[in-house]
Parts: structure tokens; sequence; C-alpha cells
């Protein structure tokens, strides 16, 4: 078992092996769609390649238009191209509609077979209506006749909401013709018009809520439907996928106008990308955040995209939605909440915890001080946040976990009821990220040994002892490495973090400067007995060496055990008789 302390050049993604991608413009566009999207593309060309059957397409992703539009990018780009014309021509006299054949494709019921999308659609909008004024009648074209003999794509929220358009476009599809449809949807029509043949591919797009909802209204359709994944991210194993990357984000700026960005953007486009993926191997494809970064870059330097456009938009969207934070940051500052980072405490630890404010777009790391106290009892572990149903089903379990541990090591039953407290904290607590943290605190409490509080801590453990990865970690350092800095950093305070979770580090200027310059330090450990000699500054476990906290602990264990166990109830009838 091994402590690491953490050297400033792992605290952020490097990119810089992919320079080359960066520094030139490619000449030749790569098929970057098979790399970026290939279960999408795989599913489009099923549906393209599909002659028998009902041509349906399901694509789990975001209903919006910019996701929308990359399908129908991507369809366009495999549809085989035909000169065939689909549709028809009306021709209306003043009593008396007739269907003719397609010839000009200015017809607006003429098609040639194209890509049609909409992230929202009603009765009219998508079938059509037919206008009567002054006893002239006028056919206004739906969607479906726009789209007629080529592709269309749907948000699928609208169809669930409204089951009864699904199920209409759903029969003129089978059938193979679209029929027009009264203002009411139940009387007829007040003349008769013939129904426009319909050749149509249909993709509907929907997240797993739509999803689930139309598996509910139609499973038949459901079932037969040929279903893939919008990708939201891509992991980034070589210059290919980063090269593909790369390219799919041009595609984006391209759509929105926006210039090629320098090569010193996309360095810190990339950290960005990795704090919202939280995964250093794995850069997002999300059109709507990245989009977004691009628009507000290009707000800062007239429409300039490089490292200071982007980082600047970057700190005055964190200024915007950092009101609530700054509240709460200044309440510690200030002692209101007591959170110390100086000296040492028994039974007394800093977590780290990470905090959603109702309504506000971001995660808040936040410092949490978790008390231990222990009480004449028999094995009892009073955890408070669950007596007071202020705590989640993860966080019982963890609770039941550590219990578990600490009975497995110390081989036997504690005689003491330990009191464990989430102090100052008013709302429900859940998860599992502080049971590190809570070993620690009750073995302090245990061995009567005081904790570092100049060191934070986070991390779930299991029940060998061996530390699991948790989440909200850049948030969670920060949030202690800018209260260390606000009460001034004393070279000697850090964090302690598991060890699988190096890979999601995507941490700020502020703190890489501080660990490069030895004024703050993180820590990773892979067993929870990696933490005591930091914290406590005592091993758990040396063969014969009494000074170790297994030693000290199973002393104070077995002074307590040779108490009888009448001691506290005649202490108790005699402090009741001098009253």
């Amino acid at each position: 078992m091994t402590t690491i302390q953490l050297t400033w050049d792992v605290l952020q993604p490097d990119s810089s092996k992919y320079k080359s991608i960066f520094s030139s413009i490619q000449e030749k566009e790569t098929d970057f769609f098979s790399i970026v999207q290939p279960r999408l593309l795989n599913g489009l060309q099923c549906l393209q390649n599909q002659i028998n059957g009902f041509p349906l397409l399901l694509v789990s992703g975001q209903e919006n238009k910019d996701y929308l539009s990359i399908v129908a990018q991507m369809t366009k780009n495999n549809l085989n191209i035909s000169s065939k014309l689909f549709g028809g021509t009306y021709q209306i006299t003043s009593n008396k509609i007739m269907l003719g054949p397609p010839v000009d494709i200015k017809n607006p019921f003429t098609t040639d077979g194209g890509i049609y999308f909409t992230d929202w659609v009603n009765m009219q909008l998508l079938f059509g209506c037919v206008r009567i004024y002054n006893n002239n009648i006028q056919l206004e074209p739906g969607i479906i006749h726009r789209a007629n003999g080529g592709t269309l794509i749907i948000a699928l929220k609208p169809l669930v909401e409204k089951p009864l358009l699904w199920f209409y476009l759903k029969r003129f599809i089978e059938q193979g013709y679209a029929e027009w449809i009264s203002k009411d949807h139940l009387g007829p029509l007040p003349i008769l018009i013939p129904p426009m043949p319909l050749t149509l591919k249909l993709i509907l797009c929907g997240d797993i809520t739509s999803i689930e909802k139309f598996r509910t209204m139609d499973s038949d359709a459901y079932n037969i439907a040929i279903y893939t994944q919008f990708e939201e991210s891509i992991k980034i194993i070589d210059h290919l996928s980063m090269l593909a990357w790369y390219n799919w984000s041009i595609n984006l700026l391209k759509k929105i106008n926006l210039s090629i960005p320098k090569e010193d953007f996309w360095p810190e486009l990339i950290k960005e990308g990795v704090r919202f993926t939280k995964d250093k191997e794995i850069l997002p494809l999300c059109p709507i955040w990245l989009l977004r970064q691009f628009r507000e870059s290009a707000l800062i330097m007239n429409k300039i995209l490089n490292a200071k456009s982007l980082s600047k938009s970057l700190e005055m969207r964190l200024w915007r939605e950092n009101y609530l934070n700054n509240l709460i940051q200044e309440e510690i500052i200030k002692d209101q909440i007591v959170i110390k980072t100086k000296g040492e405490v028994i039974g007394q630890i800093n977590g780290l915890s990470i905090i959603e404010y109702p309504g506000n777009p971001r995660i808040w790391g936040l410092p949490l001080r978790i008390t231990c106290v222990l009480n004449p009892g028999e094995n009892e572990f009073l955890d408070v946040e669950s007596k007071c149903d202020l705590s989640g089903n993860i966080h019982t379990k963890s609770i039941m976990i550590i219990q578990s541990y600490l009975i497995a090591k110390l081989k036997k039953q504690i005689p003491f009821t330990m009191s464990l407290v989430f102090e100052q904290s008013y709302s429900e607590v859940d998860g599992d990220s502080a049971s590190l943290a809570i070993l620690c605190v009750i073995v302090s409490a245990l061995s009567n040994c005081p904790i570092n509080q100049q060191i934070a801590v986070t991390g779930s453990i299991d029940q060998l002892g061996n530390v699991q990865p948790i989440g909200g970690l850049n948030e969670k350092i920060e949030s202690f490495f800018n209260l260390c800095f606000n009460r001034k950093l004393t070279g000697k305070q850090g964090v302690i973090i598991p060890q699988q979770n190096v890979r999601h580090l995507s941490l700020n200027n502020n703190v890489i400067m501080a660990v490069k310059n030895n004024h703050f330090h993180i820590w990773t450990i892979s067993h929870a007995e990696e933490a005591f000699p930091l914290l406590i500054g005592k091993t758990w476990y040396e063969e014969k060496q009494e000074d170790c906290l297994l030693s000290i602990i199973q002393k104070r264990l077995n002074k307590k055990n040779i108490l009888p166990k009448y001691t506290w109830p005649i202490i108790f009838n005699k402090i009741k008789s001098w009253i």
C-alpha cells in the first residue's frame, strides 16, 4: 500500500501530444462521423437500406434542433440520390379537386425525396390543412408532404404527448398514402380530396423518458423499430479519435458561421471538456455544450476564438453563477459555518461534499465537518443523520459497511456507543463519498488520537477497506483549496482522494500553481489504512509496535471490557440519590 503525492502536471489533461492537429487546418475532410457516431451511422444505414417492414428508426438522444440537424446531416450523407419525383399535383376547380402526377418540383406537393426535420409538430403542421375563404379552396402542405419520398426526422416528445398524431402518421406510412383530416378530426371534409401517395422513412429522436412513453403508447411499433444511440462523448485513444473530435467541433462551428479557433483555444476547451465529462480520456460531443463554449467565447474578443477569449468567458460564467456559493463561502470565512483548517482535534475531520442549489446550473463543492464521540454503551453505532431521517439509502449502506470493516479488523464488539454527526448539515445527506472520512474520524475517537485539520478527505470504501472513486472531485478539491487560500495557505494543507480518481482531475490554474509551489498538496490512496499516517501521524498496524493505532484501540477496548457491567447502573443510581 502506497500513498502518492501528486505533482502539478497530472492535475489537468495533457493535450500537447495533439498539438499538430490544432496547429494546422485539415485540408482533407475525414469521415469523422463514422468515428464520432458509429452507432447512429449504422442505424441510419440500416434504415436507408430497409426494403420491407415499417421504416422506423428510434434515436436515443436530446430532442432539440442542434441534435436533429446533425441527424439530418448524417442522413443526407448516407442518402441514395435519386432523380425520381414524389407526391403529385392538385388541380382545384370550383367544386372538384383532382390529383395529377408529380411534374414540377416547384409545386408545393411535389418533392425529390429529401430530408426534413422538426422539433415540434401539431396536427396542422404535420398533415397540412384545407383552407376555405369566399368559397375558394386552398390546400396547405404539411411536413409529411414536404418530406415525401425521403426521410422525416421528428422529436418524439410532441408525439407521445398527443398520441393521435402518432397513430395517424403511422397509418399513413403503412398504407402508403396520406389522407386529409378535418379540423375537428371527426367530421368529413366539405369536399372530397384525393389522398396523396406517401413514401416516407421515419426517424424519431427522444430522450429515455420519451422513448419509454413511446414503448408504453405503441409497443408494436417500438418492438419493430431500429434502435440506436446519439453518443454524447468520445473516448480519445489516439490521434485519429482526437482528429475526429476536432472535425466534429469544426463542423458545428460552420453551422453558426464562426471562424476556426486559434491553436491555443483547443487545450483550454479540452480542460473544460474534461470537467464536463469527468474523465481525462473522454471529450464531449454534445452540440449544445460545444456551441455554448464557441458562442460565449466569440462575444469576448469580437468573434476571435483563442485561449484568452475562452478563459475569460468561463470566468464570467462562473462569476454569474457563483452568487449563492459565495454566500456559503462567506459564512465559512466568518465562522458561522465552523470548518477548521488549523491544528488537531480528536474525533473531528474535514469531509468534502457537493451541493446543488435548486435552479442553479452547477454543482458546488462544500467542506463538511464530521464529528464522532464515544459514550457508554454496547457496540451501538448512532448515526444521527439516519435517526433524524436526514440520510438517504446509500449513506445508510455506507455506515453499515464501515461497521462491518471495523468489527472485522478489531475482531471484537465495541463496548461504546459511537455517535456520528455531520455538523451544521440541515438537509438530507446521501451518497458514500464520505465513508473514508467517517472511518477515519471513528478511528480517531476510538484511539483518542487527534486528526490534522489542515487535510480534507473524500472517498468511498468497501468492506475490505479498499478506497473507491467518487464524483464531483474537481469541485470538492477546489472548495477546500478556496477556503484554505482565503485563510492563507500554510504549505501543509491538502486533500486526500482515491487513486482511481486521478483520471478525473481537471483543476483550475490557482490550484495547480499552489501545488506546483508546494503551497497545497493532493495525495492519492488505494486503501483506507494509507490515510491514517497523513491524518493522525500513526500507522494502522505494525508488528511488535505498541504505538500503532490498532494496538492503541485494542488496549482501550480491553480496559473497557474489564469494567463490570453493573458499574454504570450503580453510578447512575448514586447520582439519582444525590439529586
